[in-house]
């Protein structure tokens, strides 16, 4: 396994991108299930997402650029990751202001006004979300194949993380779609298609991250700021749209912590 992801960063990065898309396409399959949620239950999920998706910018995009940057910077090594890192949320948003979608749970559009369907702002809000996830992971597998010191137990664990707080965002699409009368099949594929980018987005990370080890460091807080930017911006306002603040709030809590656990107990 581990001779094939240095030979094949890039497939490597693709693979775990997929593996990302099948954690959402399980949330979204939450539909067929005989017992619906909460809408409780969901926010605490979503709250953990949020938790996952903050510690694993840190300890497994911000703490490894901090670490390869050492080199080549020395006490200035927090330049290129912090650079990466304000670049990369003022992209997500740019994106943000300027591209129409839907919070469904915040019942409001947002961006540029749009008389594009509800489901498809819908997926394309949650598919802005999925982008700098995967790119997080394909450049933590590109990071890893050309640079041994870091270790694949991290790449991994971001991979699982990512993947659990996808299952969250999947039921995030799909549930309120079936509340509103949309047939069972149809929200469970919009659900699933929000996470379709999630390969794509891996395997370009994979990529441009094995092609120029110096960009590493600027890479992994790209990644970081603009999953930090989601989490804040997104994540966390869905989590608290319906008044269980406090249940999310522990949900998210948990998440950073579960991360947080991973990352120590496998790198």
């Amino acid at each position: 396994m581990l001779d094939f992801i240095h030979q094949s960063p890039a497939l490597a990065g693709l693979c775990a991108g997929l593996i990302t898309w099948l954690f959402t396409t399980l949330g979204a399959a939450a539909i067929f299930l005989k017992r619906e949620f909460s809408r409780r239950t969901l926010d605490i999920l979503l709250g953990f997402a949020g938790g996952v998706m903050l510690a694993a910018s840190m300890w497994s995009l911000l703490a490894p650029a901090l670490e390869l940057a050492q080199p080549a910077w020395g006490t200035w090594k927090f330049v290129p990751p912090a650079a990466g890192l304000l670049l990369g949320a003022l992209i997500l948003r740019l994106l943000d202001f300027a591209t129409p979608h839907f919070h469904l749970m915040l019942g409001r559009p947002d961006g540029p006004e749009s008389r594009l369907p509800r489901s498809f702002l819908l997926v394309f809000a949650i598919t802005l979300h999925n982008i700098p996830e995967a790119l997080a992971v394909g450049v933590a597998f590109g990071a890893a194949a050309i640079d041994p010191t870091l270790g694949m137990a991290g790449a991994f664990t971001l991979m699982f993380g990512i993947g659990m707080q996808n299952i969250p965002e999947g039921m995030a699409v799909s549930l309120p779609l079936l509340r509103e009368g949309m047939e069972r099949r149809k929200a469970f594929f919009i659900g699933q298609l929000s996470g379709l980018v999630e390969p794509v987005a891996a395997l370009a990370g994979a990529l441009l991250t094995s092609l120029a080890l110096p960009l590493l460091p600027w890479a992994l807080g790209f990644a970081a700021g603009a999953m930090i930017f989601v989490t804040v911006e997104e994540v966390i306002p869905e989590a608290h749209a319906s008044g269980n603040g406090d249940a999310a709030t522990m949900g998210l809590v948990a998440g950073f912590a579960a991360m947080m656990c991973l990352d120590v107990l496998f790198s």
